[in-house]
């Protein structure tokens, strides 16, 4: 990238951003800060003009509840951006919101960002994440593979001769990886993860009790009561929709036996991307996870029970990441607080080029 001043300039006055881009949650970590920023990756527009009315947690409130004239939408999906002009938006709106306390906040940012990306993605997707994020005004983009990320973020040791395995269970999608010497092994990107959960247990409302629910109730359901694994203690929750017979509100009681059940799709298509991906793992590196564990982390790692039945499923140790739903936000933030680390810089440089993953 050559050398321009004002760029420059502004850059002195910008803190680096670590860059969770989340098909459900964008986080933006702050270097020098922390964690700033945690909300919905929702955005509400105008339909015909398609200027932004609102950003985050305040869209995600508007979701099945707007007038005509407004809609509110997910400008990702699968962890890959759907909508370019509506993420470069999100993304302006977050880097501004992330300068909009330091003592510069009178000047346009332009900082450095390093945003995190599904390892199954394409160059075109690649390349659109950085570009996105470019033109959300940041002064350098540099893109890095989630698994890496989530690692980093859970504290696991990317740059030594260890393998160490990574589950990360996101909105859109769950990416399964072996780490060791700072560099990717094995990886496997499915596009199965929370949101398939959601829509699975919508599909289950439907097919047992003719009720049709929204995609929030659906998450709240998950929530409370979606287990992958027999709990200690049943939970019961109800589920609130229409019903498809009659047209009339309807409230149905549902355990979490029935909607373990309901989702049992999506989870087993999960467990079975973890097992191929050990089938994969050289036997050296399959000795150091059987020693240290498979870590989990993403939002979708918090279903009841997952680790219990990954566990039972590989005969392996498995530990969930401390705050997983941060990882890939504090990884991308470690990165940028430590921007002159070697290692760091190698698994950028790498990450930079294309890497398909196996789905």
């Amino acid at each position: 990238m050559g050398f321009n001043p004002i760029n420059s300039l502004f850059g002195a006055f910008s803190r680096d951003l670590g860059v969770d881009l989340g098909t459900a949650n964008t986080l933006v970590h702050v270097r020098g800060k922390g964690i700033v920023i945690s909300e919905p990756s929702v955005v509400a527009i105008d339909a015909k003009s398609k200027q932004v009315y609102a950003v985050g947690a305040e869209a995600k409130a508007m979701v099945g509840k707007t007038p005509a004239n407004i809609i509110a939408v997910r400008p990702l999906k699968d962890g890959v951006i759907a909508d370019f002009d509506v993420v470069e938006k999100m993304l302006a709106y977050f880097i501004k919101k992330a300068h909009a306390y330091s003592a510069m906040r009178l000047m346009d940012p332009r900082p450095r960002v390093v945003v995190g990306v599904p390892s199954g993605v394409t160059e075109v997707e690649r390349r659109a994440a950085r570009d996105a994020t470019l033109n959300a005004k940041a002064r350098e983009a540099y893109v890095v593979e989630e698994p890496m990320a989530a690692a980093i973020g859970a504290g696991l040791p990317v740059d030594e001769p260890i393998g160490s395995m990574i589950v990360d269970v996101g909105g859109g999608t769950t990416e399964v990886a072996v780490i060791s010497l700072g560099g990717i092994v094995v990886n496997h990107s499915i596009r199965t993860a929370g949101d398939e959960i959601d829509d699975a247990i919508v599909q289950f409302a439907r097919r047992e009790y003719n009720l049709l629910i929204g995609e929030r109730m659906a998450e709240r359901a998950k929530i409370a009561a979606g287990s992958a694994y027999p709990l200690d203690e049943e939970i019961k929750v109800v589920l609130r929709g229409r019903d498809l017979l009659t047209g009339l509100p309807k409230a149905v009681e549902v355990s979490s036996v029935e909607i373990r059940e309901g989702i049992a799709g999506p989870v087993n298509a999960i467990i079975q991307e973890v097992r191929l991906a050990l089938e994969e793992t050289p036997p050296e590196l399959v000795a150091d996870v059987m020693e240290h564990g498979i870590t989990l982390a993403g939002g979708g790692s918090l279903l009841h029970g997952l680790d219990r039945r990954i566990a039972a499923e590989t005969r392996m140790p498995v530990h969930i990441a401390e705050d997983p739903l941060s990882c890939v936000a504090r990884g991308a933030g470690k990165m940028v607080e430590n921007f002159e680390n070697k290692v760091y810089q190698d698994i950028l440089t790498r990450s930079q080029n294309s890497r398909r993953a196996k789905f």
